[in-house]
């Protein structure tokens, strides 16, 4: 059942995604803010771990779950350091996706031959 929920509310947030892309003139890019920020949101009010609980790596894998672990790292380093973990905790939680992203992209880039959207 664990899979079914992954794919089935995975499936659903790429859904709305390409809803918004499809019938909206938001950019790729503020819509990728969007959701990690959705995610941070949602976090904050506390239905994020219910939520991921429930779907699993359809919650997590998504950027959903990039904005909850960003806010994640905010809240365990203002625990600890104050209010200058407002500014470290992000940061820290978020290095190894943004160094994933950096360096998988390079390498796509590498590979494969980029074309501006038209």
């Amino acid at each position: 059942m664990e899979y079914l929920n992954a794919f089935w509310v995975g499936g659903l947030i790429c859904l709305l995604v390409q809803i918004l892309m499809e019938k909206t003139k938001m950019m790729p890019g503020r819509i990728m803010v969007l959701l990690v920020v959705s995610g941070a949101v949602i976090s904050a009010l506390g239905w994020y771990e219910p939520f991921q609980e429930f779907a699993g790596a359809g919650a997590s894998v998504p950027l959903l779950g990039f904005g909850n672990v960003l806010m994640k790292g905010v809240r365990e380093a203002v625990d600890e350091q104050g209010f200058l973990g407002l500014f470290m905790g992000g940061f820290k939680a978020g290095a190894v996706g943004c160094s994933a992203a950096l360096i998988f992209g390079y390498l796509a880039s590498l590979i494969f031959k980029p074309k501006m959207k038209k």
